[in-house]
């Protein structure tokens, strides 16, 4: 499992969300976010924006390029 779909995951536990209301709050597609999620896709930029700022983190963070989440 990759950085980003460990922070993924992490923030939506965090938030006790579901991956369709998470999905739905990025404004994403539930089929897509469930395929970030699980590694079986990367997101295109626009998508990586609406995620970091749906969990109000920074890009950075978000993909693992930061020390600490």
């Amino acid at each position: 499992m990759s950085v980003f779909t460990e922070n993924l995951l992490k923030l939506r536990k965090q938030r006790k969300l579901s991956q369709e209301d998470a999905a739905l709050g990025c404004g994403i597609a539930y089929r897509s976010y469930r395929r970030y999620e699980a590694g079986e896709r990367e997101p295109t930029l626009s998508a990586l924006v609406a995620l970091a700022d749906f969990y109000q983190v920074t890009l950075d963070d978000l993909v693992g390029r930061s020390a600490q989440m």
